[in-house]
């Protein structure tokens, strides 16, 4: 079966603070919205920007390899090369990485690029990228 979009909706504390952060640093287009949330379109996947004035970040960590991983956390698995223009957008950007941009499993079943970041609102992103996509669920 082909792959499809998959969608995903999210609290935020301020819609403007969002569409800034998914729009200009991501660079995310915007589709749909109202004054209560904001449609963008991340690398083909629908997300849905809900404004919760109230939203607060989970703050449950999972060391995985010596890195303390965000729960909850979501991204995208990209080609190489746009995960390397996004680690540089994000960089140029001033937004601090939870987990800076490195390879994991070097040289081993799995290796992948990844890093993590947090939007305006504290939700934590990864994004990931396998020079071998063969390699996502490899063992």
């Amino acid at each position: 079966m082909p792959l499809r979009p998959f969608h995903l909706a999210f609290p935020v504390h301020d819609l403007e603070a969002a569409r800034g952060f998914y729009g200009g640093v991501l660079g995310c287009p915007q589709g749909r919205s109202s004054d209560h949330w904001i449609d963008f379109d991340l690398f083909g996947h629908q997300i849905v920007a809900h404004l919760d004035p109230a939203a607060k970040p989970v703050a449950v960590i999972n060391q995985v390899d010596g890195h303390g991983v965000p729960v909850p956390h979501f991204g995208v698995v990209l080609a190489l090369p746009d995960w390397q223009a996004l680690a540089a957008r994000v960089e140029a950007a001033g937004v601090p990485f939870g987990i800076a941009p490195h390879v994991r499993f070097q040289g081993q079943v799995g290796e992948q690029a990844t890093m993590f970041f947090r939007d305006p609102s504290g939700n934590a992103l990864e994004f990931k990228a396998f020079g071998d996509d063969d390699q996502l669920f490899a063992r």
